[in-house]
């Protein structure tokens, strides 16, 4: 797989003139926790009208898709998030949308994608995996959105580091959860451009850490993979599209724990007010614990969703295991 040529600054403030009918600006906040060892900052993502950043990447990728192939339909292969900013977006272009979703895929996600319109075509993991590698499924028509690997879904993150730095002109660092790397390596090209002094991290699970295993090891490898209600983050492997962007753009990986998750997810529900899942719950986690190089910040955590089963929510908002 050839791998994702960069992006820049101008691509991504184009991507924000195409969007602005889509996504809308998410607040920037203070989280107020006692004993945290910086000051926190969070990007509050989750507020976007499917309730994820995806919406930025999709929006993006289809303003710049043909028209020709466009009207024939759209697609993604997506674990939930990516199918629903897909779905989201041509359900307001009036397309069928197709979603290849893993057979692991939460059912509030799954839910989601039928609330807006969208098929879901559930197909083993690895099979799955083969979508995102070969950016494509047999049989499937129209026009492919990739949710990760593709330079308009890339610029159309970057927003998201356009409103950071712009919202706050001091930021330190920027903590992102890496998935496949999509959001972080776009939100690091805006803020690298603007605020060249502040540095952008990934933040990934115990359960599934390849990014920082990859940095240690000087290339792409492989890691043992255990199943959690983190499901927006975290795999066996890296994209190898996307190593290069990643390798050159990211300051590290902050690897943090289930626990540290859970009670991130518990502090943003009892002092910010917000709702997040786990690949947000893991960035603010990461921001609490401290980045290398920062000190007391401030650090933006990217707080990148809200689509958390009701059940998994509750059960870590009463202090048990998920």
């Amino acid at each position: 797989m050839k791998p994702v040529g960069p992006i820049d600054l101008a691509d991504i403030r184009a991507a924000r003139e195409r969007i602005a009918g889509a996504a809308i600006r998410t607040p920037l906040v203070r989280l107020e926790a006692a004993g945290a060892s910086a000051e926190v900052w969070l990007k509050l993502e989750c507020l976007q009208p499917i309730g994820s950043f995806k919406i930025r990447g999709a929006a993006n990728a289809m303003a710049l898709a043909d028209r020709a192939r466009l009207a024939r339909g759209v697609y993604t292969g997506s674990a939930g998030n990516m199918a629903q900013g897909v779905a989201y977006e041509a359900g307001r272009r009036g397309i069928p949308c197709r979603v290849i979703v893993p057979d692991t895929a939460p059912a509030a996600k799954l839910d989601a994608i039928a609330r807006l319109g969208a098929t879901a075509v559930p197909v083993p993991f690895a099979e799955w995996w083969t979508v995102l590698r070969d950016h494509g499924h047999p049989g499937e028509d129209g026009f492919f959105v990739h949710p990760v690997s593709d330079p308009a879904v890339i610029a159309g993150n970057g927003t998201i580091g356009l409103e950071i730095v712009e919202d706050l002109p001091g930021v330190r660092a920027v903590v992102v959860p890496f998935g496949g790397g999509g959001l972080s390596c776009g939100i690091a090209t805006a803020v690298r451009a603007l605020r060249p002094d502040a540095r952008v991290f990934a933040a990934e699970v115990e359960t599934a850490a390849p990014l920082a295993a990859s940095l240690r090891a000087g290339r792409p490898v492989d890691v043992a993979y255990t199943r959690s209600f983190v499901d927006g983050i975290g795999g066996a492997g890296l994209l190898p599209a996307m190593w290069p962007l990643a390798r050159a753009l990211l300051a590290g990986s902050r690897v943090v724990s289930l626990e540290d998750v859970c009670g991130a997810i518990r502090l943003l529900a009892e002092r910010a007010h917000v709702v997040a899942e786990g690949a947000g719950g893991a960035a603010v986690a990461a921001g609490l614990a401290g980045l290398p190089g920062v000190g007391d910040g401030p650090i933006v955590a990217v707080v990148s969703g809200g689509n958390i089963d009701a059940r998994v929510l509750a059960a870590i908002l009463e202090d048990r295991a998920p």
